[in-house]
Protein backbone atom coordinates (compact mmCIF):
# COMPACT_ATOMS: atom_id res chain seq x y z
CA UNK A 1 0.00 0.00 0.00
CA UNK A 2 1.61 3.37 -0.10
CA UNK A 3 2.07 5.36 2.71
CA UNK A 4 1.78 8.63 1.44
CA UNK A 5 -1.51 8.54 -0.05
CA UNK A 6 -3.07 6.24 2.99
CA UNK A 7 -2.18 7.91 6.21
CA UNK A 8 -4.97 6.29 8.12
CA UNK A 9 -3.31 2.99 7.09
CA UNK A 10 0.45 4.26 8.51
CA UNK A 11 -1.66 5.72 11.93
CA UNK A 12 -3.30 2.18 12.13
CA UNK A 13 -0.11 1.03 11.61
CA UNK A 14 1.78 3.07 14.63
CA UNK A 15 -1.00 2.02 16.93
CA UNK A 16 -0.60 -1.64 16.43
CA UNK A 17 3.35 -1.06 16.85
CA UNK A 18 2.72 0.65 20.08
CA UNK A 19 0.83 -2.08 21.34
CA UNK A 20 3.49 -4.63 20.83
CA UNK A 21 5.80 -2.17 22.12
CA UNK A 22 3.94 -1.87 25.65
CA UNK A 23 3.34 -6.14 25.19
CA UNK A 24 6.95 -7.32 24.62
CA UNK A 25 9.26 -4.08 25.96
CA UNK A 26 7.49 -2.32 29.22
CA UNK A 27 5.64 -5.38 30.47
CA UNK A 28 8.93 -6.98 31.18
CA UNK A 29 9.52 -4.03 33.59
CA UNK A 30 6.28 -4.62 35.67
CA UNK A 31 8.58 -7.69 37.34
CA UNK A 32 9.48 -7.94 41.31
CA UNK A 33 12.79 -8.17 39.99
CA UNK A 34 12.42 -4.56 39.05
CA UNK A 35 12.32 -1.43 41.10
CA UNK A 36 9.01 -0.16 42.39
CA UNK A 37 10.43 2.92 40.72
CA UNK A 38 10.76 1.17 37.40
CA UNK A 39 7.37 -0.95 37.87
CA UNK A 40 5.51 2.49 38.54
CA UNK A 41 7.07 4.01 35.73
CA UNK A 42 6.52 1.49 33.51
CA UNK A 43 2.78 0.58 35.00
CA UNK A 44 1.59 4.13 34.01
CA UNK A 45 3.47 4.11 30.45
CA UNK A 46 0.99 0.78 29.62
CA UNK A 47 -1.68 2.25 30.73
CA UNK A 48 -1.39 5.96 29.78
CA UNK A 49 -0.50 4.44 26.27
CA UNK A 50 -2.89 2.09 26.19
CA UNK A 51 -5.61 3.88 26.49
CA UNK A 52 -5.22 7.52 25.57
CA UNK A 53 -3.04 6.33 22.24
CA UNK A 54 -4.16 2.79 21.45
CA UNK A 55 -7.42 2.56 22.58
CA UNK A 56 -8.95 6.18 21.66
CA UNK A 57 -7.51 5.73 17.88
CA UNK A 58 -8.69 2.60 17.38
CA UNK A 59 -12.31 3.37 18.46
CA UNK A 60 -11.87 6.62 15.97
CA UNK A 61 -11.29 3.95 13.16
CA UNK A 62 -14.08 2.34 14.25
CA UNK A 63 -16.10 5.32 13.87
CA UNK A 64 -15.22 5.99 10.84
CA UNK A 65 -16.01 2.78 9.54
CA UNK A 66 -19.64 1.89 11.05
CA UNK A 67 -21.38 3.97 8.93
CA UNK A 68 -20.27 2.40 5.71
CA UNK A 69 -20.27 -0.94 6.66
CA UNK A 70 -23.39 -0.61 8.16
CA UNK A 71 -24.77 0.67 4.68
CA UNK A 72 -23.18 -2.14 2.76
CA UNK A 73 -24.19 -5.30 5.19
CA UNK A 74 -27.85 -3.72 6.06
CA UNK A 75 -26.47 -4.50 9.18
CA UNK A 76 -27.30 -2.16 12.75
CA UNK A 77 -24.22 0.39 13.05
CA UNK A 78 -25.16 0.19 16.57
CA UNK A 79 -24.55 -3.63 16.36
CA UNK A 80 -20.79 -3.34 13.92
CA UNK A 81 -20.03 -0.23 16.17
CA UNK A 82 -20.51 -2.81 19.71
CA UNK A 83 -18.17 -5.50 18.31
CA UNK A 84 -15.73 -2.71 18.03
CA UNK A 85 -16.03 -0.66 21.17
CA UNK A 86 -16.34 -4.03 23.08
CA UNK A 87 -13.75 -5.52 21.86
CA UNK A 88 -11.40 -4.47 24.83
CA UNK A 89 -13.72 -4.94 27.17
CA UNK A 90 -13.85 -8.64 26.30
CA UNK A 91 -10.27 -8.87 25.74
CA UNK A 92 -9.13 -7.69 28.90
CA UNK A 93 -11.75 -10.14 30.87
CA UNK A 94 -11.02 -12.91 29.10
CA UNK A 95 -6.93 -12.28 28.86
CA UNK A 96 -7.54 -11.99 32.62
CA UNK A 97 -9.66 -15.50 32.98
CA UNK A 98 -6.91 -16.61 30.62
CA UNK A 99 -4.42 -16.46 33.26
CA UNK A 100 -6.59 -17.42 36.57
CA UNK A 101 -7.19 -20.70 34.56
CA UNK A 102 -3.34 -21.09 34.21
CA UNK A 103 -2.86 -20.37 38.07
CA UNK A 104 -5.68 -22.81 38.94
CA UNK A 105 -3.34 -25.83 40.28
CA UNK A 106 -0.29 -23.82 41.39
CA UNK A 107 -1.79 -21.23 43.03
CA UNK A 108 -5.38 -20.42 43.55
CA UNK A 109 -5.22 -17.16 45.36
CA UNK A 110 -3.96 -15.57 42.55
CA UNK A 111 -5.63 -16.97 40.38
CA UNK A 112 -8.91 -16.07 42.39
CA UNK A 113 -7.46 -12.41 42.35
CA UNK A 114 -7.21 -12.40 38.26
CA UNK A 115 -11.09 -13.58 38.00
CA UNK A 116 -12.01 -10.86 40.44
CA UNK A 117 -10.26 -8.38 37.70
CA UNK A 118 -12.07 -10.22 35.17
CA UNK A 119 -15.21 -9.69 36.39
CA UNK A 120 -14.96 -6.33 38.00
CA UNK A 121 -13.51 -4.76 34.16
CA UNK A 122 -16.47 -6.55 32.14
CA UNK A 123 -19.14 -5.77 34.19
CA UNK A 124 -17.65 -2.63 35.49
CA UNK A 125 -16.97 -1.11 32.26
CA UNK A 126 -21.14 -1.26 31.65
CA UNK A 127 -21.58 1.27 34.16
CA UNK A 128 -18.82 3.83 32.83
CA UNK A 129 -20.71 3.07 29.33
CA UNK A 130 -24.08 3.65 30.35
CA UNK A 131 -23.28 6.21 32.90
CA UNK A 132 -22.04 7.99 29.80
CA UNK A 133 -24.55 7.40 27.69
CA UNK A 134 -27.64 8.72 29.86
CA UNK A 135 -25.14 11.75 30.22
CA UNK A 136 -24.89 12.24 26.83
CA UNK A 137 -28.91 12.12 26.42
CA UNK A 138 -29.84 13.97 28.94
CA UNK A 139 -27.56 16.88 27.31
CA UNK A 140 -29.52 16.35 24.53
CA UNK A 141 -32.79 16.32 25.52
CA UNK A 142 -31.71 19.64 28.02
CA UNK A 143 -30.65 21.40 24.47
CA UNK A 144 -34.59 20.31 22.81
CA UNK A 145 -35.81 21.37 25.41
CA UNK A 146 -34.45 24.84 26.12
CA UNK A 147 -33.57 25.51 22.05
CA UNK A 148 -29.93 26.33 23.54
CA UNK A 149 -26.37 24.85 22.83
CA UNK A 150 -24.43 23.10 26.25
CA UNK A 151 -21.18 22.03 26.20
CA UNK A 152 -21.39 18.22 27.02
CA UNK A 153 -19.74 19.17 30.03
CA UNK A 154 -20.13 22.31 31.83
CA UNK A 155 -17.90 24.96 31.80
CA UNK A 156 -15.67 22.76 29.40
CA UNK A 157 -16.30 23.80 26.00
CA UNK A 158 -13.67 21.95 24.56
CA UNK A 159 -15.62 19.06 25.55
CA UNK A 160 -18.12 19.13 22.64
CA UNK A 161 -21.13 21.44 21.99
CA UNK A 162 -25.08 19.75 22.30
CA UNK A 163 -26.78 21.52 20.07
CA UNK A 164 -30.83 21.49 19.48
CA UNK A 165 -32.25 18.84 17.41
CA UNK A 166 -34.59 21.34 15.57
CA UNK A 167 -31.20 22.41 14.28
CA UNK A 168 -29.93 19.61 12.86
CA UNK A 169 -30.42 18.56 9.00
CA UNK A 170 -30.38 14.64 9.54
CA UNK A 171 -32.52 12.87 12.34
CA UNK A 172 -33.15 9.53 13.89
CA UNK A 173 -35.76 7.27 13.13
CA UNK A 174 -37.97 6.65 15.84
CA UNK A 175 -37.63 2.84 14.80
CA UNK A 176 -33.81 3.72 15.96
CA UNK A 177 -35.38 5.04 19.41
CA UNK A 178 -37.57 2.30 19.98
CA UNK A 179 -34.87 -0.44 18.63
CA UNK A 180 -32.48 1.51 21.89
CA UNK A 181 -35.42 0.87 24.29
CA UNK A 182 -35.75 -2.63 23.29
CA UNK A 183 -31.90 -3.47 23.62
CA UNK A 184 -31.89 -1.46 26.96
CA UNK A 185 -34.58 -3.75 28.10
CA UNK A 186 -32.81 -6.89 26.67
CA UNK A 187 -29.71 -5.71 28.48
CA UNK A 188 -31.07 -5.14 32.21
CA UNK A 189 -32.71 -8.61 32.35
CA UNK A 190 -29.27 -10.34 30.75
CA UNK A 191 -27.62 -8.40 33.78
CA UNK A 192 -30.52 -9.74 36.35
CA UNK A 193 -30.07 -13.25 35.20
CA UNK A 194 -26.37 -12.61 35.81
CA UNK A 195 -26.32 -11.18 39.27
CA UNK A 196 -29.62 -13.65 40.26
CA UNK A 197 -27.82 -16.25 39.30
CA UNK A 198 -24.49 -16.24 40.51
CA UNK A 199 -25.94 -15.33 43.89
CA UNK A 200 -28.49 -18.60 43.84
CA UNK A 201 -25.65 -21.11 42.07
CA UNK A 202 -22.59 -19.71 42.38
CA UNK A 203 -21.62 -19.57 45.88
CA UNK A 204 -17.83 -20.96 47.08
CA UNK A 205 -18.10 -22.35 50.28
CA UNK A 206 -14.74 -22.18 51.46
CA UNK A 207 -12.93 -18.86 50.24
CA UNK A 208 -9.23 -19.11 49.62
CA UNK A 209 -7.58 -16.84 51.89
CA UNK A 210 -7.08 -12.88 52.02
CA UNK A 211 -11.15 -13.21 50.56
CA UNK A 212 -12.32 -12.23 53.55
CA UNK A 213 -16.99 -11.48 52.14
CA UNK A 214 -18.91 -14.62 50.85
CA UNK A 215 -17.39 -15.01 46.94
CA UNK A 216 -19.47 -15.68 44.40
CA UNK A 217 -18.90 -17.36 40.75
CA UNK A 218 -20.69 -17.33 37.34
CA UNK A 219 -21.00 -20.99 36.99
CA UNK A 220 -20.50 -22.89 33.25
CA UNK A 221 -24.01 -24.14 33.25
CA UNK A 222 -25.33 -20.50 33.82
CA UNK A 223 -22.48 -18.86 31.25
CA UNK A 224 -23.37 -21.06 28.45
CA UNK A 225 -27.20 -19.88 28.38
CA UNK A 226 -26.13 -16.24 29.28
CA UNK A 227 -23.99 -16.74 25.69
CA UNK A 228 -26.92 -18.42 23.83
CA UNK A 229 -29.50 -15.63 25.09
CA UNK A 230 -26.74 -13.09 23.94
CA UNK A 231 -25.56 -14.39 20.51
CA UNK A 232 -29.61 -14.22 20.28
CA UNK A 233 -30.43 -10.67 21.36
CA UNK A 234 -27.86 -9.60 18.98
CA UNK A 235 -28.88 -11.58 15.84
CA UNK A 236 -32.70 -10.37 16.68
CA UNK A 237 -31.36 -6.40 16.42
CA UNK A 238 -28.92 -7.28 13.81
CA UNK A 239 -30.85 -5.05 11.03
CA UNK A 240 -30.15 -1.73 10.25
CA UNK A 241 -33.04 0.75 11.18
CA UNK A 242 -31.40 4.14 9.53
CA UNK A 243 -31.81 4.55 5.38
CA UNK A 244 -28.49 5.98 3.71
CA UNK A 245 -26.83 8.99 4.94
CA UNK A 246 -27.54 11.94 2.54
CA UNK A 247 -24.52 12.84 0.48
CA UNK A 248 -23.64 16.13 2.11
CA UNK A 249 -24.03 15.03 5.34
CA UNK A 250 -20.85 12.68 5.02
CA UNK A 251 -17.57 13.98 6.43
CA UNK A 252 -14.38 13.49 4.70
CA UNK A 253 -13.26 10.74 7.09
CA UNK A 254 -16.48 8.79 5.53
CA UNK A 255 -15.64 9.69 1.93
CA UNK A 256 -12.47 8.25 1.86
CA UNK A 257 -13.88 4.79 3.85
CA UNK A 258 -16.26 4.99 1.03
CA UNK A 259 -13.77 4.55 -1.42
CA UNK A 260 -12.27 1.98 0.08
CA UNK A 261 -13.53 -1.62 -0.44
CA UNK A 262 -15.02 -3.79 2.50
CA UNK A 263 -11.52 -6.39 2.49
CA UNK A 264 -9.95 -3.46 3.32
CA UNK A 265 -11.75 -2.14 5.61
CA UNK A 266 -12.05 -4.91 7.29
CA UNK A 267 -8.10 -5.87 7.08
CA UNK A 268 -7.82 -2.22 9.03
CA UNK A 269 -10.34 -3.36 11.54
CA UNK A 270 -8.53 -6.46 12.01
CA UNK A 271 -5.38 -4.69 12.60
CA UNK A 272 -7.75 -2.62 14.61
CA UNK A 273 -8.06 -5.60 17.13
CA UNK A 274 -4.55 -7.23 17.10
CA UNK A 275 -3.83 -3.69 18.24
CA UNK A 276 -6.13 -3.85 21.08
CA UNK A 277 -5.56 -7.35 22.10
CA UNK A 278 -1.66 -6.24 22.98
CA UNK A 279 -2.18 -3.21 24.48
CA UNK A 280 -4.75 -5.34 26.88
CA UNK A 281 -2.47 -8.28 27.92
CA UNK A 282 0.51 -6.07 28.79
CA UNK A 283 -2.83 -3.36 30.84
CA UNK A 284 -4.12 -6.49 32.36
CA UNK A 285 -0.65 -7.50 33.65
CA UNK A 286 0.07 -3.54 34.87
CA UNK A 287 -3.42 -3.61 36.69
CA UNK A 288 -2.39 -6.44 38.64
CA UNK A 289 0.49 -5.08 39.45
CA UNK A 290 -1.27 -1.70 40.53
CA UNK A 291 -2.87 -3.65 42.96
CA UNK A 292 0.02 -4.91 44.54
CA UNK A 293 1.61 -1.47 44.95
CA UNK A 294 -1.04 0.60 46.45
CA UNK A 295 -2.94 -2.24 48.11
CA UNK A 296 -5.83 -1.49 46.06
CA UNK A 297 -8.51 -4.31 46.46
CA UNK A 298 -8.37 -6.03 43.33
CA UNK A 299 -12.39 -5.57 42.94
CA UNK A 300 -11.58 -1.49 42.84
CA UNK A 301 -8.75 -1.97 40.54
CA UNK A 302 -10.79 -4.30 37.80
CA UNK A 303 -13.70 -1.63 38.25
CA UNK A 304 -11.30 1.28 37.50
CA UNK A 305 -10.05 -0.77 34.46
CA UNK A 306 -12.93 -1.05 33.40
CA UNK A 307 -12.81 2.20 32.03
CA UNK A 308 -9.96 1.26 30.06
CA UNK A 309 -12.22 -1.44 28.28
CA UNK A 310 -15.15 1.09 27.68
CA UNK A 311 -13.08 4.24 26.51
CA UNK A 312 -13.79 3.32 22.78
CA UNK A 313 -17.81 3.32 23.04
CA UNK A 314 -17.54 6.13 25.21
CA UNK A 315 -15.59 7.95 22.81
CA UNK A 316 -17.93 6.95 19.93
CA UNK A 317 -21.03 7.57 21.34
CA UNK A 318 -19.93 11.00 22.75
CA UNK A 319 -18.66 12.08 19.30
CA UNK A 320 -22.10 11.14 17.67
CA UNK A 321 -23.97 13.32 20.34
CA UNK A 322 -21.91 16.54 19.48
CA UNK A 323 -21.65 16.10 15.54
CA UNK A 324 -25.38 16.30 14.53
CA UNK A 325 -25.89 13.80 11.52
CA UNK A 326 -28.78 11.66 12.80
CA UNK A 327 -26.67 9.03 14.33
CA UNK A 328 -27.89 9.42 17.93
CA UNK A 329 -29.87 6.71 17.70
CA UNK A 330 -27.09 4.26 16.53
CA UNK A 331 -25.02 5.70 19.37
CA UNK A 332 -27.46 4.70 21.85
CA UNK A 333 -28.47 0.94 20.68
CA UNK A 334 -24.23 0.81 20.44
CA UNK A 335 -24.04 1.62 24.13
CA UNK A 336 -26.86 -1.10 25.30
CA UNK A 337 -25.00 -3.29 22.25
CA UNK A 338 -21.97 -2.95 23.60
CA UNK A 339 -22.54 -4.11 27.12
CA UNK A 340 -24.38 -6.96 25.41
CA UNK A 341 -21.54 -8.00 23.59
CA UNK A 342 -19.99 -7.40 27.02
CA UNK A 343 -21.99 -9.97 28.58
CA UNK A 344 -21.12 -12.01 25.86
CA UNK A 345 -17.30 -12.08 26.81
CA UNK A 346 -18.30 -12.46 30.57
CA UNK A 347 -20.41 -15.82 29.63
CA UNK A 348 -16.98 -16.67 27.54
CA UNK A 349 -15.33 -16.11 30.71
CA UNK A 350 -17.99 -17.91 32.44
CA UNK A 351 -17.37 -20.83 30.70
CA UNK A 352 -13.64 -20.85 31.36
CA UNK A 353 -14.60 -20.54 34.61
CA UNK A 354 -12.77 -17.20 35.07
CA UNK A 355 -15.27 -14.74 36.41
CA UNK A 356 -16.16 -14.42 40.33
CA UNK A 357 -17.05 -11.71 42.70
CA UNK A 358 -17.12 -10.94 46.73
CA UNK A 359 -20.53 -10.15 48.28
CA UNK A 360 -20.62 -6.73 48.33
CA UNK A 361 -18.97 -6.28 45.14
CA UNK A 362 -21.30 -8.13 43.18
CA UNK A 363 -24.58 -6.03 44.84
CA UNK A 364 -22.88 -2.35 44.19
CA UNK A 365 -21.63 -3.20 41.16
CA UNK A 366 -25.42 -4.86 39.67
CA UNK A 367 -27.46 -2.40 41.52
CA UNK A 368 -25.53 0.53 40.05
CA UNK A 369 -25.89 -0.87 36.03
CA UNK A 370 -29.12 -1.77 36.67
CA UNK A 371 -29.86 1.53 37.71
CA UNK A 372 -28.22 2.94 35.03
CA UNK A 373 -29.64 0.96 32.60
CA UNK A 374 -33.50 2.29 33.66
CA UNK A 375 -32.42 5.96 33.65
CA UNK A 376 -30.88 5.00 29.84
CA UNK A 377 -34.25 3.79 29.12
CA UNK A 378 -35.67 6.97 30.82
CA UNK A 379 -34.11 9.21 28.52
CA UNK A 380 -34.54 7.68 25.24
CA UNK A 381 -38.05 7.72 25.98
CA UNK A 382 -37.65 11.02 26.87
CA UNK A 383 -36.09 11.95 23.22
CA UNK A 384 -38.59 10.02 21.51
CA UNK A 385 -41.54 12.05 22.88
CA UNK A 386 -39.49 15.44 21.68
CA UNK A 387 -40.31 14.16 18.20
CA UNK A 388 -44.17 12.96 19.32
CA UNK A 389 -45.69 16.27 21.76
CA UNK A 390 -46.30 19.55 20.15
CA UNK A 391 -43.55 21.84 20.60
CA UNK A 392 -41.48 19.65 17.94
CA UNK A 393 -43.25 22.45 15.43
CA UNK A 394 -39.48 23.93 15.10
CA UNK A 395 -38.19 20.76 13.64
CA UNK A 396 -36.67 20.23 10.13
CA UNK A 397 -38.93 19.43 7.76
CA UNK A 398 -38.87 15.52 6.77
CA UNK A 399 -36.23 14.48 4.14
CA UNK A 400 -34.72 10.89 3.41
CA UNK A 401 -32.77 9.55 5.99
CA UNK A 402 -35.02 11.47 8.92
CA UNK A 403 -37.97 10.95 11.18
CA UNK A 404 -41.43 10.75 9.65
CA UNK A 405 -42.23 13.98 11.43
CA UNK A 406 -45.16 16.95 10.48
CA UNK A 407 -43.60 19.79 8.38
CA UNK A 408 -42.56 22.90 9.95
CA UNK A 409 -45.36 25.36 10.85
CA UNK A 410 -44.74 28.65 10.88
Amino acid sequence: MNFSKNNRFAHLLVLLLASLILRFIFARFLGDEWSIEVRIISLFVILGTGAIFVLRGTAKIIEETTEVLSERTKLAGGLLQSFGTAFPDMVLGIIAAIVSVRLRSTDYARAINFAIIAAATTFGSNIYNIGHGVWCIVRQNMANKSGKEYAMFPFIKKSGIVTPMATHKTLPHLSELDAAMDVSIALTLLTALVAVSMVLFGQIKTAPLGIKNDLYQLIRPVGIAVFILSIGTLYYFRKTKRQETPVEEIGKEEHYYRRTSTPAILFNLLLAGAAILFAAIAMVEAIEVFSQITHTPLVIAGVLAGMIGCLGEMIVVHNFTVNPKGRIGDAITGVAMDNIVTILGASLVAIMGGIFLGGNALILIFVIILSCNTLLIWQIAKLKNFFLVPHTRNLPETRPGTLHIRKKIV
